[in-house]
């Protein structure tokens, strides 16, 4: 298998199962309502701006596999709508969702020389740091999820 198959495997795990840690993105945002979405604990980041976050990346990186500059930035990445009711909550999942899959392939088919080459610019270094970045991104901001997700089923 070459590398770049193997990253969109291990986005795929993140997003959508089948990964080492036996969580995933799209069961737990399937278990969530759009007010537990929205429940604010303490300083904590709700599961809304924290799936908004994850979803702002992954749009911003899909944008240069489609030819288009690089434009998010760290300080817009959880500047969310509001959702109210169950629809806005689906339509972002359901988004976010479909933004990862066509991520991942746009990188199953990346030629071994372009995984390691300039991501836009070289000081965004190369597409497999800024892919793995991602997947490690998500990862972390799942945690976060799953916990506080327990924390309000358990409240």
């Amino acid at each position: 298998m070459k590398t770049a198959q193997h990253l969109a495997t291990h986005l795929r795990g993140v997003f959508f199962g089948g990964n080492w840690t036996s969580v995933n993105l799209k069961d737990q945002l399937a278990t969530i309502t759009w007010e537990e979405a929205n429940y604010k604990i303490k300083d904590l980041n709700t599961i809304l701006a924290l799936t908004y976050h994850i979803g702002y990346y992954i749009t911003g990186v899909l944008e240069v596999f489609n030819n288009r500059p690089l434009e998010i930035r760290d300080k817009f990445s959880y500047d969310h709508s509001k959702i109210k009711n169950a629809k806005d909550w689906e339509t972002l999942c359901d988004t976010i969702l479909n933004h990862a899959e066509i991520l991942a392939q746009h990188i199953e088919v990346l030629k071994e020389d372009m995984v390691w080459s300039d991501f836009e610019d070289p000081k965004y270094g190369n597409y497999y740091s800024n892919i793995t970045g991602i997947i490690e991104h998500t990862h972390y901001h799942l945690g976060q999820i799953v916990l506080v997700k327990k924390l309000i089923k358990t409240r």
